[in-house]
């Protein structure tokens, strides 16, 4: 196909440039807002076509030189080539939209973005390993933008610096292991003071496998986790390090352990502050009933418990709830917690009201968001509601949603909100919102 002229309007969430063309959307890649490009047609469907990025005629000043030099094949970041602060506004762009949009509604107040650090951010990742004779051997990275190949990396700018350091040895060891072909995968848990990597292996090891992995445990400071089979496989090679794995919130003075397979926050630094910001927003006070749903391994429970009088965690998976009750009894707030294990995508007004009064909720949902809870929200008494709900989103769509549930039918006031910027160069978007039911009835 020719080459065409297009004037790119804004950016998607996977940083393709928006333009039009004879009143239909075309998607470039690589382009930013403000440009002016010349770009291949290369896909036409129905209601959109995408095109190839040729030449820049027109560059924008938020242009960046990519550090990575594996950017635009590697899948794992979208933005480097963005200014950082640009990026971030586009998010937030995202958010207010998905608030209009979806939800019919805007916040009172748009709270300061929450930043971290830019590159060395990503604690936690999903390495892909593959055996590919054509490319030397074995690859150990993530999977190539819009592919299902591995991307021959060998560096990595989000990893921490010793992470990707290892990325080399990495493909080293797997090699010479005995059945490279059938490791399909290594999850990476980066914790205060070790290093996990979660070994996926669909054969057996044999003792040289083991001594290898032992040598390379002690060369790099790191701690082996094995995984034959399914999740409830997952087992430390080395019995002694079953507890090691753990983050701190210094603030609070805790410390969480965790599993590699549990879900923590991939962004630590951007996590503590998250934890603050929302406890802050919430205006816990000292004789407080606070609710944690999708409490998790108790994230914001336990900074929580050092705050309110009583802290009631909920979360659907009991190995979740047992290990964040277990940090509440090591930390001695055993007695200001109660955890519960529920399916909060099936609750109802009943079951809320059942739990007794709360003056405070933190609401911290997966993707799907909490319509349910919502819901049942919406359905108590005013003077049954807490006061104030924090609910921290990592999906603008469902937030918007559920916030529309929350203001249009509970009669909250969406007092503020705001983006995170949880996972730097990626269209991933991470976001905070206040409900405050006060404002609502004053």
């Amino acid at each position: 196909m020719t080459l065409e002229v297009f004037d790119i309007e804004s950016l998607d969430l996977e940083a393709r440039g928006v333009a039009h063309r004879d009143g239909k959307v075309v998607f470039v890649e690589g382009a930013l807002p403000g440009e002016r490009v010349q770009a291949r047609l290369v896909r036409q469907k129905s209601n959109f076509d995408t095109a190839r990025l040729e030449r820049i005629l027109k560059p924008s000043a938020q242009r960046v030189r990519p550090p990575c030099p594996h950017f635009g094949v590697c899948g794992g970041c979208a933005m480097q080539h963005l200014e950082p602060a640009a990026q971030v506004a586009i998010k937030q762009r995202v958010l207010e939209d998905a608030f209009s949009h979806i939800g019919k509604l805007r916040p009172a107040m748009v709270l300061p973005p929450m930043h971290g650090p830019a590159f060395g951010y990503r604690y936690r990742a999903r390495l892909s390993v593959r055996l590919v004779k054509k490319k030397g051997g074995v690859l150990v990275g993530f999977r190539e933008k819009r592919g299902s190949y591995v991307a021959d990396i060998r560096e990595c700018r989000i990893l921490p610096p010793h992470v990707s350091d290892m990325l080399m040895p990495l493909r080293s060891l797997i090699a010479g292991l005995s059945r490279p072909d059938r490791i399909p995968q290594i999850e990476v848990a980066v914790g205060d003071r070790v290093t996990a990597l979660l070994l996926r292996h669909m054969e057996p090891l044999d003792a040289a496998d083991i001594e290898r992995l032992r040598e390379f445990a002690q060369k790099w400071n790191v701690s082996w986790w094995l995984q034959p089979k399914g999740p409830e496989t997952v087992h430390p090679l080395e019995r002694g390090d079953a507890d090691r794995l753990a983050y701190a919130l210094p603030e609070f003075g805790l410390r969480m352990p965790y599993r590699p397979t549990d879900f923590t926050q991939v962004n630590q630094a951007v996590n503590r502050t998250l934890v603050a910001r929302a406890l802050n927003l919430l205006d816990v006070q000292p004789g407080d009933r606070v609710a944690d749903l999708f409490c998790g391994l108790g994230n914001f429970t336990l900074p929580l418990a050092t705050r309110a009088a009583q802290v009631v965690g909920v979360e659907g998976s009991a190995a979740l709830t047992e290990r964040a009750l277990d940090a509440a009894r090591r930390h001695g707030l055993d007695e200001r917690i109660g955890y519960a294990t529920l399916n909060l995508f099936e609750v109802d007004a009943h079951w809320l009201r059942g739990l007794g009064r709360f003056d405070r909720m933190l609401i911290d949902p997966p993707r799907e968001g909490a319509e349910a809870v919502a819901r049942a929200l919406a359905a108590l008494a005013p003077a049954e509601r807490p006061l104030r709900i924090v609910y921290v989103s990592c999906s603008p769509a469902t937030l918007a949603r559920d916030a529309g549930i929350l203001v249009h039918e509970g009669g909250y006031h969406l007092r503020a909100a705001g983006v995170v910027n949880m996972f730097p160069h990626t269209g991933h978007v991470e976001s905070i919102a206040v409900f405050d039911a006060r404002a609502a009835a004053s």
